[in-house]
């Protein structure tokens, strides 16, 4: 079975809004697009080439991939952009999507029966890139094996949020964490079960 692996980057106040450039996705007047760029540093590269090193396929919400499309397909002599052109694409969207992008599929109708059987095919692990719709959906319904959330030293106070209505309690175990010399908290999460609760007060 493939697992789904989602690596999402995330204000202090939980914002995955328009991380990468000013009209990524300026819905709602969101005026803060790119806000991740100045933090990176070599620390990031690496731990982003960690996460790719294992063959992966894509699972997009309908926006990141349509930004993804207009970009990638165009890069020369670029490694990201020669392998997203070779991997399989599933980009999951309720409205007409240009699927030309080579090696792309489109999921709709039950998608949640669909990601169910996309989990079950044989093939590599799906790798989520930003998506935030779509998040909402695998976190309601517990399809997320993985999680990767870079945090950045950030507020905004406004935008769409990763964490957002539907999110279903579970409890989450750390695998592993590294900060940047940017003050980015890259986090590698994995489901565990339910939510314990306690008391503090020792009675």
């Amino acid at each position: 079975m493939r697992k789904i692996i989602a690596c999402l980057f995330l204000t202090m106040d939980g914002v995955i809004q328009s991380p990468g450039s000013r009209d990524e996705d300026p819905k709602n007047n969101f005026k803060w697009g790119g806000w991740s760029f100045p933090h990176w540093d070599d620390i990031m590269n690496q731990s982003m080439a960690k996460i790719t090193a294992e063959p992966y396929d894509l699972l997009l919400g309908r926006r990141t991939y349509e930004i993804f499309a207009a970009f990638w397909p165009h890069q020369q002599n670029d490694p990201t952009s020669e392998t997203f052109n070779k991997v399989e694409k599933y980009v999951v969207a309720t409205t007409k999507v240009d699927t030309s992008w080579v090696n792309t599929s489109l999921i709709t109708g039950n998608v949640v029966q669909e990601l169910e059987k996309l989990k079950a095919s044989d093939g590599p692990d799906l790798l989520i890139y930003g998506s935030a719709g779509l998040c909402q959906t695998l976190f309601e319904h517990h399809l997320i094996d993985v999680l990767h959330t870079w945090t950045f030293p950030v507020t905004l106070g406004s935008g769409q949020r990763l964490f957002e209505e539907g999110t279903q309690p579970e409890q989450w175990k750390l695998a592993d964490a590294i900060v940047s010399s940017t003050g980015v908290i890259m986090a590698n999460y994995s489901p565990d079960g339910d939510v314990k609760t306690g008391s503090m007060s020792g009675g």
